[in-house]
């Protein structure tokens, strides 16, 4: 939470700077600005490669049809919450942007950086990404345990990166794009529409969490409000932590007060903390949807177009990054890559994300429970035929 309040003060330091400040102030900003930017543009593809890498290569092993169920759901949870988020968005937030497209203004004098530092990534994004794959397999596939620790410890590596240096340096990035938004006078409209997203994403984690717990429920004759309340403990721990890993021991008692077996449960809710993202799905979906809106140079896809980056967005949602932010942190490239988002869009996503990523880390924790449900259900009918003929 103390990041969430250090960003809407780089929120307001960057429109004061813009709207009062002298040109050589609001230069050395956008210097600053442009510097970080291109700092996180190097490690986007550090982060989709050794994270993804070492989820994959960190999978256990020997749990056959109960890891693949498991991923399976998670996947499944993170893809079909995604395209209902942008179907919703799609046709509500229209209503609200349409008419007030943020313009230019005609005496807006364009900002120049005072160092021009170009710092180009070792490799694109879906090399990243393809590569990350073909390792974190080999790895799992020969069981090779030196490069698991080597990658494992690079991504250790990553982590202090983000958590030391990108992470907070973010005020800085964003209250040099909101000073350059401020001068060139579109700033109010844009947070204009800032309170709208945050509200539509918030709402759509309660419909989707609904959804999920009515839907288990009613294959479980439980009941849904029960399920829901056993997991409040968690919900309201990942709101204070924004944290899914530092929420497990919470989400481990609220799971198994849902009847969900010990072994069951200290499988799949750590294995989940890492690669059920619905929430956090939701919200980069809703968000990118609102950016594009505003930002007249970007148009919507179509909707097999967000499908497509939905379904690599899923896949680069495993095992983001535990800290908060870590999840857009880990979408960046892909926002750049699949949806032409620019510098200054992908500023507003940080902007947006971060603003409620305690919601969207309460919804990915609440959803474990109920996949939990569904690998116990799937448990229990594998062991029961056999129990059957046991006693026949």
């Amino acid at each position: 939470m103390n990041l969430v309040v250090k960003l809407i003060a780089g929120i307001i330091l960057g429109m004061v700077i813009g709207l009062y400040a002298p040109n050589f102030l609001i230069e050395l900003v956008f210097t600053g600005q442009t510097i970080i930017g291109q700092l996180i543009t190097f490690t986007i593809p550090l982060i989709i490669f050794f994270y993804i890498a070492s989820g994959i290569a960190s999978l256990p092993q020997g749990s056959g049809s109960l890891l693949g169920k498991t991923v399976g759901l998670a996947y499944g949870s993170t893809i079909v919450a995604g395209t209902l988020a942008y179907i919703v968005a799609s046709n509500v937030l229209p209503h609200f942007t349409s008419g007030s497209m943020p313009k230019v203004a005609e005496n807006a004098h364009e900002l120049s950086s005072f160092i021009n530092i170009t710092i180009p990534p070792i490799f694109d994004v879906m090399s990243a990404l393809a590569l990350a794959f073909i390792i974190g397999i080999g790895i799992s596939a020969i069981n090779a345990k030196t490069l698991r620790n080597g990658i494992n410890e690079a991504r250790g590596i990553i982590d202090l990166l983000l958590s030391k240096v990108i992470i907070p340096l973010l005020p800085f990035y964003i209250a040099g794009v909101f000073a350059q938004m401020s001068v060139e006078g579109t700033v109010f409209t844009t947070l204009k529409t800032f309170g709208i997203v945050l509200l539509l994403a918030i709402i759509m984690h309660g419909l989707w969490l609904t959804i999920m717990y009515v839907t288990t429920a009613m294959s479980m004759g439980k009941s849904p409000a029960k399920l829901l309340s056993n997991m409040m403990p968690a919900y309201f721990t990942a709101l204070g932590t924004m944290s899914s890993a530092a929420t497990i021991p919470v989400s481990l008692k609220a799971t198994k007060s849902n009847g969900v077996k010990d072994e069951i449960a200290n499988f799949t809710v750590p294995l989940c903390a890492s690669i059920h993202l619905s929430g956090s799905t939701i919200t980069l979906v809703t968000c990118a949807t609102a950016v594009m809106l505003l930002t007249p140079e970007l148009a919507l896809p179509s909707f097999a177009g967000m499908v497509g980056f939905i379904l690599m967005l899923g896949v680069t949602m495993i095992a983001a990054p535990g800290a908060p932010g870590g999840a857009v942190m880990s979408a960046l490239g892909l926002l750049g890559s699949m949806l032409g988002f620019t510098d200054a869009a992908l500023a507003l996503m940080i902007a947006l994300y971060m603003a409620q990523d305690s919601f969207g880390t309460a919804c990915n924790v609440t959803g474990d429970g109920a996949i939990s449900l569904w690998v116990d259900k799937f448990a229990k009918e594998k062991v029961t035929p056999v129990a059957t003929m046991v006693q026949e």
